[in-house]
Parts: C-alpha cells; structure tokens; sequence
C-alpha cells in the first residue's frame, strides 16, 4: 500500500547496520508528526542508501513522505513497517485540517428530515 503524507520532521535515531546474507544493510528510523488537531508520532524507516534522505532535514521542518505499509507475523504476533520510499522537503499544497473541511446543516442534507425513512 503506497502512501504520500503531509508532516512535520521530529528527529532522526540511531542508524542501524548490520551483515546479512546478501551483504551489508543499513536502516535509519526517524519520527515524524502529522498535521490535524490531535497530531500523531510516526516511527518511519530509510533503508539502504535512502538514508542519505535525512541528512538535509532539520527538526520542525515540513515534508512530505512517500510510504509503504507492510505488516507481517512472526511467532503469532504482527508487526507493522512504515517503510519510506521518498522524502521531499517542503509541502506543495497544504493539507485539509479536520476541523477545515465544511460540514453541511440538516436544512441542507436531502431526506434527512423525511419521515419515509425505513425504520
């Protein structure tokens, strides 16, 4: 599942390496929050040389993320991976608030007030 997202930067951790049976890999997770009244942490991953993407980052900086969602089971429980395939610094178009987008009145939502409703 690809996704884009509208954020904020929060900060880079630790970059992770190791050897694995093709070779060497490296991962770097770092945080981002989403816009909206109640905004939420995300823990995204960078792998490979992708890592280099955080370099030019700094904190409180807004971007957009370009994201895979990927979860799989081991031993009976599941995990979930954020796993980012582009990073692009700034936001070309502001993201709609919750609290942004309209909503109609009764007076204005057809049938509502109708009494021929089935139960």
């Amino acid at each position: 599942m690809s996704l884009e997202l509208k954020a904020t930067f929060k900060k880079s951790l630790p970059l992770v390496s190791g050897q694995g049976k093709n070779g060497t890999w490296q991962k770097q997770d770092f945080i981002i929050e989403t816009p909206g009244q109640y905004p939420k942490n995300v823990c995204c991953t960078l792998w490979g040389d992708k890592v280099n993407m955080l370099s030019s980052l700094n904190d409180g900086q807004e971007i957009t993320v370009h994201l895979d969602l990927e979860s799989r089971e081991y031993n009976g429980r599941w995990y979930t991976d954020v796993k980012v395939w582009k990073l692009e610094a700034g936001s070309s178009s502001e993201m709609p608030q919750h609290d942004d987008i309209p909503l109609p009145n009764e007076s204005e939502l057809p049938g509502l007030n109708d009494d021929d409703l089935p139960f």
